[in-house]
């Protein structure tokens, strides 16, 4: 168990979540394990053990930006000071979260209410604190889930706050525009040069599962998913070679499921839960590497719509699998979809508008691209949409505040 806390200490760390050396880390083995000497807060946490059936706990003040940006949703969102809680608007949340709570105290009675029925939970001025039901990895993943989620909901709102405040000559909070500063200064650069991956062919599915590793970790490392969201596959002779489930986008070597295209094995019950989508655009595409990935700026700005008009605007929690509005950010498609087959599954809204080549944006979700023969191009304009994102996000802001 110590080698597992310390292999996500070390993950929270390279992923520019939380500083190891200020995470508390218990698990529940024959004894508590913890990174840390078990007193004071460490002994308050270890107590939630008795009223809850998990094995792991995780706690730690997040780094900057997730830091800033957690202090100011809690600081003026209206439901987190009226109801304790912060409902972000991105995929990972409707899916993994529905909402994040809020509580005030570092203490077994108010962390076991708030776990007891929600992944994670935010303690005011603090940090945030996870658990795991069988391992660390649950935990780290919730970990990173809010940090994402946060994120995404902190630079949506405070563009629509610019523009609501501008439109309707109101004053800007002096305060909000100076911590707002200070969080985009922490702000990590995207790549300006893109890393080379394998081009050649593979000659057998050792290199496919290789190449999809590769891929993966380079996706991962450039910050372009979180915790294990995010897909990979690849088509080789006459299988797809795919990302499981619940897989994490840098440990790959292991988690490849190599489904038959003539649908002839059930091999593909563990694969991503984006097989389906995967499979229509290979059809539509005629490309064989495909890579999904949920960069921030991207997942933000597909949220951010100007048709005030619509039916739906004002009912944003349908938006993501009811949006017919053609919409682009420059020349990249943004499409609505849910996860699976149904009349507003991916299959259905990512496919088409991948034949335009340019990759395709999923309101609230992420970024689908594809290429032929390896993942150089899926890699590159996977980076290059982010940037594209990021530019048109803050070219807004600062039409706005300058």
């Amino acid at each position: 168990m110590r080698h597992l806390i310390e292999k996500y200490l070390n993950k929270l760390q390279s992923q520019g979540l939380a500083n190891k050396e200020n995470v508390v880390f218990l698990a529940q083995d024959a004894e508590i394990v913890s990174n840390k000497p078990i007193k004071d807060d460490v002994l308050k946490l270890s107590r939630v053990f008795e009223n809850m059936n998990i094995n792991t706990i995780l706690f730690s003040e997040p780094l900057e930006p997730y830091k800033g940006i957690i202090n100011e949703i809690t600081r003026y969102d209206y439901l987190c000071k009226e109801e304790n809680k912060i409902i972000p608007m991105d995929c990972e949340t409707r899916t993994f979260f529905h909402d994040i709570p809020v509580i005030d105290e570092l203490s077994p009675g108010e962390i076991t209410r708030a776990l007891s029925h929600r992944k994670s939970a935010i303690i005011r001025n603090k940090g945030i604190v996870t658990y795991g039901t069988v391992t660390p990895e649950q935990a780290f993943v919730s970990f990173s889930s809010t940090c994402f989620s946060t994120f995404i909901k902190y630079f949506f709102d405070s563009l629509i706050y610019f523009e609501k405040h501008y439109s309707e000559g109101l004053v800007l909070d002096e305060t909000y525009i100076k911590n707002f500063n200070e969080i985009i200064h922490s702000l990590q650069p995207l790549p300006e040069s893109f890393r080379p991956l394998t081009s050649k062919s593979p000659e057998c599915e050792d290199d496919v599962i290789k190449m999809l590793s590769e891929a993966g970790r380079a996706v991962v490392e450039c910050r372009l998913v979180d915790s294990y969201f995010g897909n990979i596959s690849y088509i080789y002779k006459d299988k797809i070679y795919i990302s499981q489930t619940g897989s994490s986008m840098d440990e790959l070597e292991c988690s490849i499921d190599a489904v038959p295209l003539d649908g002839s094995s059930s091999v593909g019950i563990t694969a991503s839960s984006e097989l389906s989508a995967h499979k229509r655009i290979y059809e539509e595409t005629g490309d064989n590497a495909i890579l999904h990935g949920h960069p921030k700026f991207s997942v933000i700005m597909s949220l951010y719509c100007e048709k005030r008009d619509c039916e739906y605007y004002h009912s944003r929690d349908v938006c993501h699998k009811s949006c017919r509005q053609k919409r682009y950010i420059r020349d990249i498609p943004i499409v609505s979809g849910e996860i699976g087959t149904g009349p507003t599954g991916l299959m259905n809204t990512v496919p088409k508008k991948m034949k335009e080549g340019k990759g395709v944006i999923v309101y609230g979700h992420g970024v689908f691209t594809s290429g032929r023969d390896d993942f150089q191009r899926p890699f590159n304009m996977l980076i290059n949409i982010e940037n594209i994102c990021r530019e048109e996000y803050f070219i807004k802001v600062n039409n706005i505040i300058l």
